[in-house]
């Protein structure tokens, strides 16, 4: 379906509102407004006037958790965990519109540090950053026959601006690579312009019909690269290379043991040659893409006429690459990582690394205690680790402890009278509960206690990766038949097997088992190998999940 956003004037935005008081829904501890409005900014065609659905389900319109409740065990409900680490963490909030949601500090904290790692690798590739407008002309979607079509029912269509039927509709960018190629056609020109290598942080809107946090709203930000070749061989290669950046990032900063492949046909980017994706395994055991990389090939050149004059003075169609990753990463991260205490951050990629709580009971005490805190805040900052002092009295030091570890702060360093007298401090790894996780006696000694500091988290970093690593091999199983496919796929696990099989026998396990390729991984086991759909000989083993 298509969603036509209808631009109201001034007047009527102005005029005294003669729609129905908003049914009023409590979230975590704030209140939501969730109202349909018919006609005021966004009118619907067909049956687009219908909100998107929530996969949160019912329970999202129900009270959530606050900070001084417990959190939904993993176990229980795996959804209502998901939801009350959200809400708990404060990592993000429901928009006033059904399906968009607010990206709280915290949250966008850990989104900034996804950018902080990209943005670098980016630019050692060569690549700079760029803007491209979020309105385009829906002739421009019309002029790649697939791209229009997989992304028609998701899109959300301007029609009326200044109070005026607009001469052509513009798409509310979904992605960019229509917009793209025609501003490439403009600036290429020749063999020296090539290769050309852009990247924009943007939002995209895509009209969702069932929307979960992080993982699928109606707007969402993300990285888009895109980039134009002189030869098939470089758009293939930078194809690869940008998926290994995203495969390298997910290993070494999220700890999270991702599965790169290329997609299958039916599964591909539309408008795409090929398509290459990271996987990851969530709490679940649902897949989720983590990031796609795309050879377009000359889909779009041709479409678009972007063309450049060769070495031979000939003109020749580009070839390209487009590929990115979402916020929905953050919502990967949550859930590969997570317990039922809540969020749990590899130091690489949180906001906070190290949270310091002060404790007393007697004002006497308050002084030299807040001191020694303020010192060993000082020792860890200049030393480049990202450390916060908790010295709000909002909150017993007990209900400290549970804030910061349902935010998943790796390190908690506790201070009392009696640390400060012996000089030292008791340090709890977040990745370790208990008396397990908890190591008395450290000296405050600035060199000390950074190196410690600082092993800790080194320490903390590849665990969480050997954890999530660990669970995710134990829930792949190897296939030699169908019957095993369907077996491992009812008992909620992934499964792995040669398939050389077609389309239609693809389209009829998702049917049949609601799994679907996630992908051909680039890892391939040697020797002769047996579609087990089919019996016929096949090349690659793929990998068969339920996904988010």
């Amino acid at each position: 379906m298509i969603v036509s956003l209808r631009l109201p004037s001034l007047s009527s935005l102005l005029a005294p509102s003669k729609l129905r008081s908003p049914q009023i829904h409590r979230q975590s501890c704030y209140q939501h407004l969730r109202r349909r409005v018919p006609h005021a900014g966004l009118s619907a065609h067909s049956s687009a006037s219908s909100p998107p659905e929530t996969e949160d389900g019912v329970d999202s319109n129900k009270t959530r958790a606050n900070p001084d409740q417990v959190i939904t065990p993993r176990s229980q409900d795996f959804n209502g965990w998901y939801l009350d680490v959200i809400a708990n963490a404060e990592l993000a909030d429901y928009g006033p519109v059904r399906g968009t949601m607010v990206i709280r500090p915290y949250g966008y904290a850990i989104w900034e540090a996804i950018q902080d790692y990209l943005n670098v690798k980016f630019k050692e590739t060569g690549h700079s950053n760029i803007y491209f407008p979020q309105f385009i002309p829906y002739s421009f979607l019309e002029k790649e026959a697939s791209h229009v079509e997989g992304f028609s029912p998701e899109l959300a269509v301007v029609t009326i601006g200044g109070g005026k039927e607009l001469e052509e509709k513009l798409v509310v960018r979904p992605t960019s690579e229509t917009i793209v190629n025609h501003m490439f056609t403009q600036w290429i020109h020749s063999y020296r312009d090539l290769p050309l290598l852009v990247n924009q942080w943007a939002n995209v809107t895509r009209w969702e019909m069932r929307t979960k946090l992080f993982l699928r709203t109606l707007e969402f930000l993300w990285q888009e690269g895109h980039t134009a070749h002189t030869t098939p061989e470089e758009a293939e290669k930078e194809a690869l290379q940008m998926i290994d950046v995203y495969t390298k990032f997910a290993y070494e900063q999220a700890a999270i043991p991702v599965i790169a492949g290329k997609k299958s046909n039916i599964e591909r980017f539309a408008g795409a040659l090929k398509t290459y994706t990271i996987g990851a395994m969530m709490g679940d055991r649902k897949a989720l893409q983590a990031g796609t990389s795309h050879n377009l090939g000359q889909n779009f050149s041709l479409a678009f006429a972007t063309q450049f004059t060769d070495e031979n003075g000939q003109r020749q169609h580009v070839w390209q690459t487009s590929w990115a990753i979402s916020t929905r990463f953050v919502g990967g991260i949550i859930m590969t990582h997570g317990d039922d205490a809540g969020l749990m951050l590899p130091p690489k990629i949180a906001p906070i690394q190290v949270v310091i709580v002060p404790i007393w009971k007697k004002e006497e005490e308050r002084v030299g205690v807040l001191n020694a805190a303020l010192s060993v805040k000082e020792v860890l900052w200049t030393a480049g680790i990202k450390v916060k002092l908790d010295d709000s009295d909002q909150r017993t030091p007990g209900r400290k402890f549970n804030f910061w570890e349902v935010k998943g702060v790796p390190l908690r360093i506790e201070i009392g009278p009696r640390d400060v007298s012996s000089g030292s401090v008791v340090i709890s790894r977040r990745d370790i509960p208990g008396k397990q996780g908890k190591v008395f006696g450290i000296s405050m000694e600035p060199s000390i206690l950074e190196a410690y500091v600082k092993d800790k988290l080194d320490e903390i970093q590849p665990s969480l990766l050997a954890r999530a690593t660990s669970f995710r091999d134990s829930n792949i199983e190897d296939v030699s038949s169908y019957d095993e496919l369907k077996a491992a796929i009812s008992s909620g696990k992934w499964a792995r097997g040669p398939w050389s099989a077609s389309d239609a026998d693809e389209l009829r396990v998702k049917e049949v088992t609601g799994a679907t390729i996630r992908c051909f991984p680039f890892e391939q086991p040697q020797g002769l190998k047996v579609c087990f759909m089919t019996g016929n000989p096949a090349e690659e083993v793929a990998i068969f999940a339920k996904s988010y």
